[in-house]
């Protein structure tokens, strides 16, 4: 088997190569290769453990793009991916700490489990009272149906979801309903009817919250809120309401605004055994935005499909981009996605974001373990 740079190898019975010249055996993984095979693949002096240099050979094995190209893997990166593993610190990782990082890590990254939130592709986002087609940004929300229906024609994702903006009458972040709720003292606008489209007030409560001001869209049962005709949906996919209460509005798909209550995508997730989380449609720096952000931040792998995504102003769709990628998510072309879904395009970034989730998985268990 050649490898990267195009020399060769040997390769087991089981289906793992060995090096025989560089030093850098290509990652192979079947469901069928016991995991001994591959620690002994990369454990290249024999001595029972992986080293640093033994698991960043490892390392530039495993992440690779869809033409078997290494990633640049920055030093402080890999340094964390090898100590998340180095339980007992002591600079190798041994074959009982391989297990937990072939277990919990290696699978996961070259069988990931991959979801598709499709959120918020309705009328009113893009020809109705809130088309973005208006805000600065002068975008057009009808672009994204046509990458959002050929990734679901193209990529076998696990599950899709879609979400959907879904206000009552009397919802608190359309402007005509300001007079229906106080304003606090500290708003920075305290006349009510001084404010305009796009404002940002701070309602009384409880609990005290600022309110940005928006046109009335996404009704329950209009004709704004339905999803744009030519949308595919894949029957059976469950779609995922949010914004239902009135006093509070709610950007992203897992949660409301402050918390207060989430929608049934965390527990969506969760029972699928969902590992990676792909985020497309509109608003890129709203809801779009607040539904990655959340993925992150409740530890799946979390990829934002650029071009099936359109949004209000061009510094917020940047500052979301530059949020996600610090946070050790991507944001892809979708000709990237299907290689990623089937696991032959595996960023270094994704890897280092399931490591931290691993570490704190350990800690936790420590300290259940100290108690």
């Amino acid at each position: 088997m050649a490898t990267a740079n195009g020399s060769q190898s040997t390769t087991t019975s089981s289906g793992t190569s060995s090096p025989t010249g560089d030093n850098n055996p290509s990652f192979v993984f079947t469901p069928t290769t016991p995991m001994e095979n591959c620690f002994l693949a990369f454990d290249t002096d024999g001595d029972g453990c992986l080293n640093y240099q033994e698991f960043a050979v490892l390392c530039r094995a495993l992440f690779r793009n869809e033409r078997d190209k290494p990633y640049h893997i920055e030093p402080k990166s890999l340094k964390e991916m090898f100590d998340t593993f180095d339980i007992n610190h002591d600079g190798l990782i041994d074959e009982k700490e391989f297990e937990s990082c072939w277990q919990k890590w290696i699978r996961k990254i070259v069988r990931p489990i991959t979801a598709l939130v499709v959120v918020d592709v309705q009328n009113d986002f893009i020809s109705g009272s809130l088309s973005i087609s208006n805000c600065p940004a002068k975008q057009n929300g009808e672009e994204v149906v046509e990458p959002i229906n050929r990734l679901l024609d193209s990529v076998e994702f696990d599950s899709v979801y879609y979400t959907l903006d879904w206000h009552p009458e009397n919802h608190i972040s359309f402007l005509d309903n300001i007079n229906q709720r106080k304003l606090h003292f500290s708003s920075k606008i305290p006349n009510p009817d001084d404010a305009k489209l796009y404002d940002t007030v701070t309602f009384e409560g409880p609990p005290v919250m600022e309110q940005r001001l928006w046109p009335r869209h996404c009704v329950q049962n209009s004709w704004g809120a339905k999803m744009h005709e030519n949308l595919k949906i894949i029957e059976g996919s469950p779609f995922i309401y949010k914004g239902t209460n009135p006093d509070v509005d709610s950007y992203s798909a897992f949660w409301d605004n402050f918390k207060l209550s989430q929608t049934a995508l965390i527990t969506e997730l969760e029972s699928k055994g969902v590992t990676d989380c792909y985020v497309c449609g509109l608003a890129y720096d709203v809801c779009v935005g607040a539904t990655a952000f959340h993925a992150v931040e409740l530890g799946y792998r979390t990829v934002l499909i650029d071009d099936a995504c359109r949004g209000i102003t061009l510094e917020d769709i940047q500052a979301t981009k530059q949020k996600l990628n610090e946070h050790h998510g991507v944001v892809i072309h979708s000709d990237q996605v299907k290689d990623m879904v089937q696991g032959r395009d595996r960023h270094p970034e994704l890897g280092l974001k399931l490591a931290f989730e691993i570490r704190k998985q350990l800690k936790r268990q420590n300290t259940i373990n100290d108690e």
